[in-house]
């Protein structure tokens, strides 16, 4: 590697300056604390994990996510966190063990193997909450409800919630008896919702019933409306599909009334995060993207494999691109710039001062004996001046003006 190389980064890992990184700090601070308002509890999770914890229940998309790496003190496999949501259900069912419903909330870094998009960061920053210990469709309307107030906290409108149930797909393949590469086909042509669908059910369904329903999925998706049409066209489906289809509408009934300018989107053949969740899924998307802000579900059990299943759901959302969507300000508060002090002042009575000022909110900036000044780098629009009188802080204009007419 050149001199001129080294400043590269690997593709998908980004850095974050000064004017940018204060506007997502702030904004990840007024988002943990809505969460805080909701009953949510901040956590903290480890940044490596071993991979026997890190990937338990979460299915074959996000081991290929995550980097792994062999511990040096045991030998065992460890693996650089991809995802937290795993991370805070072991911490439910093992570090916690609440009887309660558990509410958590976490902002960290994850790191992906490749980007989940086109110019997508591999190094994202994950904001999100989960709920541990309710089954009751109540809790997905909480998560639903506090994404579309995350969004508009901050400070984005024209919200649309998109909304699915993987039980309906599931219980249709169940009852059809696909084969393990039947059913992988199956699912990668209902998830591009291919032009093919209907040809390939002709040729591996042998229920007709079965294989027309499946071929009418895709085109289960719109408004609120199409839960009429889907009534019709599932009417002989299994009872778990009746019962997933009575979810997606009670969901749907309860936010229209706790949310209604949100506009929502049902979708019955959403198949997103399919081998990870178990019930109701959902997407936030706003007119400012065109990619998903954020998203989740429900995906009850993970803690089994930690010895305690719960019931649970929550979201996900990349606080660097939700940054990046809205108008926040990011600028930083004007300070006070304070040159080193001559020799005849009270270097203790200056360092006091100093502090005082610190302690009252403002932002003060020491200076170095050969500095050269530049306050607007500086972010300081007035300096600290000694005095035989004491200190006084005196605009940088007035300096300026000062010495010009000197």
């Amino acid at each position: 590697m050149t001199k001129i190389d080294r400043w590269l980064l690997p593709d998908g890992i980004e850095e974050i300056l000064p004017d940018r990184a204060l506007k997502v700090e702030r904004l990840r601070r007024r988002l943990l604390d809505l969460y805080h308002s909701w009953g949510y509890d901040l956590v903290i999770p480890p940044l490596a994990e071993f991979t026997d914890s890190l990937l338990s229940g979460s299915g074959s998309d996000l081991d290929l996510m995550t980097f792994k790496i062999t511990d040096q003190l045991t030998g065992r496999m460890m693996g650089v966190r991809a995802d937290i949501t795993p991370q805070a259900a072991r911490m439910d069912a093992h570090s916690l063990q609440r009887n309660s419903p558990n509410r958590l909330c976490y902002a960290a870094q994850v790191l992906y193997t490749r980007p989940r998009g086109p110019l997508e960061s591999r190094a994202p920053i994950q904001l999100g909450v989960e709920l541990f210990g309710e089954a009751s469709l109540e809790a997905d309307v909480e998560v639903m409800s506090l994404l579309v107030e995350t969004l508009n906290v901050s400070g984005l409108d024209e919200i649309y919630l998109d909304i699915g149930h993987v039980g309906i797909y599931r219980a249709l393949e169940l009852a059809a008896g696909l084969s393990l590469e039947q059913s992988r086909e199956l699912f990668a042509l209902l998830q591009r919702k291919d032009a093919g669908l209907q040809q390939w059910l002709l040729n591996n369904v042998a229920d007709a019933a079965l294989a027309t329903m499946l071929a009418a999925l895709p085109g289960l998706a719109g408004d609120t409306t199409i839960l009429s049409q889907a009534k019709q066209v599932l009417a002989n489906a299994p009872a778990t599909v009746l019962q997933a289809l009575s979810e997606v509408e009670s969901v749907a009934n309860q936010l229209a009334e706790c949310a209604p300018h949100v506009t929502l989107f049902l979708d019955l053949s959403e198949l997103r995060g399919y081998h990870y969740h178990t019930g109701i899924v959902f997407a936030a998307y706003t007119s400012e993207s065109t990619l998903a802000l954020g998203n989740g579900g429900r995906y009850d059990d993970v803690g089994e494999a930690f010895g305690r299943a719960r019931p649970a759901t929550g979201f996900g959302i990349d606080l660097s691109k939700l940054a990046s969507l809205v108008e926040y300000n990011s600028t930083v508060a004007a300070g006070i710039y304070a040159p080193v002090p001559s020799e005849s002042t009270n270097c203790t009575a200056w360092v006091k001062e100093i502090s005082r000022l610190r302690e009252s909110g403002e932002r003060v900036v020491r200076g170095f004996t050969s500095q050269h000044v530049d306050y607007d780098e500086l972010h300081c629009d007035r300096v600290l001046i000694a005095s035989d009188s004491g200190f006084n802080v005196e605009p940088t204009a007035a300096l300026a003006a000062g010495n010009e007419s000197k």
